[in-house]
C-alpha cells in the first residue's frame, strides 16, 4: 500500500493561476483558498506541511497587509509549516519582511513553476526532517524514569535498573556496589517495589552510623532487662522486615562479632533477640550495599567471606554520576523545579554557564553533592535564573587520558559529546548540532551509527 501524498495548501484568489498550479503537483494532495477564511479553515483541517501564499489577497488584493495577517496567523497556529510567499509588489522588501515573520522562501511574480516546484519539495524534505528530528529527541533527549523514580537517560544507569527488575521477583541476596552518593538506598527501594515483597515493609538502616554497642540491638531487637535500659520488648530491624525488605547500608562497618550473627540468619531464617532464648523464624529479604572495597577487607580479616557470599548473590555496581554522561543536567533540572516549588518560587531555571558547569564538573559526591548544590543555589539565588556562581562551580576542563586505540578513543569521545550536548539542549536536535559544530543530517547519521536513539 503506498503512502498518502503530502499535502499542498495553495493561498491564491487568481482563478486562472489556481488551477494551474493545481495541476502542476501530482504528487501532492492540493487544497485551493481564495482568502483568509478559507485559508485558515484548510490549515485546522489538513495541517499541510507546506504552503504557498499569495500576499495580495482580498479585501487588500493590490497590498500585503491581508497576506501577511495570514502567515502570522499560519505561524501561530502550525509554526512548523513551511510557507512560501509570493507577491509582485515591492518585491524585496516584502521578501525581508516574510522571513522575518517566520516564512519559509519567497518567490516573484510571475509564477516560474518549475522554479516554484524545486522550492515547495525543498520545503517539504526540510518538513520532514525536522519532524523524524522531533520524534527522534523524544526518543534520545527526553529524561527516563526508571524503577519508578530515579531520572536518567544514561544506559549504563538503565542497565543497571533493568537487571534489578530481573531480579526483583527472586528472593537472591542484592549487594548494590557503588561510591557515595550514587542512589544506592533508591535502587534498594526500587527493587523492593518491584518485586512481590511490595505489600511488605521496607526497612533501611545505614550500620555506619549507629554505635558498635548498639548496631545488635537494631538489627535484631532484645527482651525486656536483657540490659540495662531494656524496659521493655523491641523487636529489631530484621524482624520488623517480616514479609519484606531489609537494606543495610554501608554494610562492611558491621563489626565481626555481629558478622557471625547475621550469617547465622542468613543460613537458618530465624533470629534470637538479645536476652532471648527462643528462634524466631523471619521471612525478611536481604538487601546491602557499601563503597569499601569489601575484597581488600577479606584479606585482612575485617570481613567474613562466607558472609560476604550469603550477601552477595547477585552483585550490582552503581555507576558514579560521572559515569552517567548527560544525568547530572538532567537530574539538576528535576532537582532546581521541585526546590524552586518548595522553596524559591521565582526561580525558573539554570544560566547556559550553570549548564556548562553542571555537565563538565567531575560531581566526587555524586547526585547527592549535586542535589545539595542545586538545593542551596535555589535558595540563595537572586534572579530567575540560577547561575554558575550561585552553584559555586565553575565549567572544568575535559578529563585528558591516554587511550592508543585511536578508533575507541573516538567513539567513546563521540558518545560522550553527543549525549552531553543533546541533555545540554534539551534534545533539541538543531541545538544539539549548533553546540557540536556539526549539520543536522550529520548528528542523525551519528545517533544512528552509535545508537543513541533510545
Amino acid at each position: 500500500m503506498s503512502d498518502p501524498k503530502p499535502t499542498l495548501l495553495i493561498v491564491e484568489d487568481d482563478e486562472g493561476l489556481q488551477a494551474q498550479l493545481k495541476w502542476s503537483y501530482d504528487d501532492f494532495e492540493v487544497v485551493i483558498a481564495g482568502d483568509r477564511e478559507s485559508a485558515l479553515t484548510a490549515l485546522r483541517s489538513y495541517a499541510p506541511p507546506v504552503v504557498t501564499l499569495d500576499l495580495g489577497l482580498p479585501p487588500d488584493p493590490d497590498g500585503t497587509s491581508e497576506g501577511f495577517a495570514v502567515l502570522d496567523a499560519i505561524m501561530a497556529l502550525k509554526p512548523d509549516t513551511k510557507v512560501i510567499v509570493a507577491s509582485g509588489h515591492g518585491a524585496r522588501e516584502s521578501a525581508l519582511q516574510a522571513i522575518d515573520r517566520g516564512a519559509y522562501d519567497f518567490y516573484q511574480k510571475p509564477v516560474d513553476i518549475d522554479q516554484l516546484g524545486l522550492i515547495v519539495r525543498r520545503a517539504l524534505n526540510l518538513h520532514r526532517i525536522e519532524r523524524e528530528n522531533r520524534a527522534l529527541a523524544e526518543k534520545v533527549g527526553e529524561e527516563k524514569t526508571v524503577l519508578g523514580r530515579m531520572i536518567t537517560a544514561a544506559p549504563e544507569m538503565v542497565k543497571v535498573a533493568r537487571t534489578i527488575e530481573r531480579v526483583a521477583n527472586t528472593n537472591v541476596s542484592v549487594m548494590l556496589l557503588g561510591a557515595s552518593g550514587t542512589g544506592k538506598e533508591l535502587l534498594a527501594k526500587g527493587l523492593h517495589d518491584a518485586s512481590n515483597r511490595r505489600e511488605g515493609a521496607f526497612i533501611a538502616i545505614n550500620c555506619a552510623a549507629i554505635p558498635e554497642n548498639l548496631l545488635e540491638s537494631e538489627l535484631f531487637g532484645h527482651e525486656k532487662g536483657a540490659f540495662t535500659g531494656a524496659v521493655k520488648t523491641t523487636e529489631g530491624k530484621i524482624e520488623l522486615a517480616d514479609g519484606g525488605t531489609l537494606f543495610l547500608d554501608e554494610v562492611g562497618d558491621i563489626p565481626l562479632p555481629l558478622q557471625v550473627k547475621l550469617l547465622r540468619f542468613l543460613q537458618e531464617r530465624t533470629i534470637e533477640r538479645i536476652g532471648g532464648r527462643k528462634a524466631i523464624s523471619v521471612d525478611t529479604r536481604i538487601v546491602c550495599a557499601t563503597h569499601q572495597n569489601l575484597d581488600s577487607m577479606i584479606a585482612a580479616g575485617s570481613f567474613r567471606e562466607d558472609l560476604f557470599y550469603r550477601l552477595a548473590e547477585v552483585v550490582i555496581k552503581i555507576p558514579s554520576l560521572a559515569e552517567r554522561p548527560g544525568d547530572a543536567v538532567l537530574l539538576a533540572k528535576a532537582f532546581l523545579k521541585r526546590f524552586a516549588k518548595e522553596m524559591n518560587p521565582a526561580v525558573t531555571g539554570f544560566s547556559a554557564d550553570a549548564l556548562a558547569a553542571i555537565d563538565s564538573w567531575g560531581w566526587p559526591g555524586n547526585v547527592r553533592e549535586l542535589e545539595n548544590r542545586v538545593k542551596r543555589a535555589v535558595i540563595m539565588a537572586d534572579g530567575k535564573l540560577v547561575g554558575a556562581e550561585d552553584l559555586d562551580l565553575t565549567a572544568g576542563e575535559e578529563e585528558a587520558g591516554e587511550m592508543l586505540n585511536l578508533k575507541c578513543a573516538r567513539e567513546q569521545s563521540d558518545r560522550k559529546m553527543i549525549r552531553h550536548a543533546l541533555a545540554r539542549s534539551e534534545g533539541n536536535i538543531s541545538n544539539t548540532a549548533k553546540l557540536l559544530g556539526i549539520s543536522r543530517p550529520t548528528l542523525y547519521d551519528l545517533l544512528k551509527q552509535y545508537d543513541l536513539q533510545g
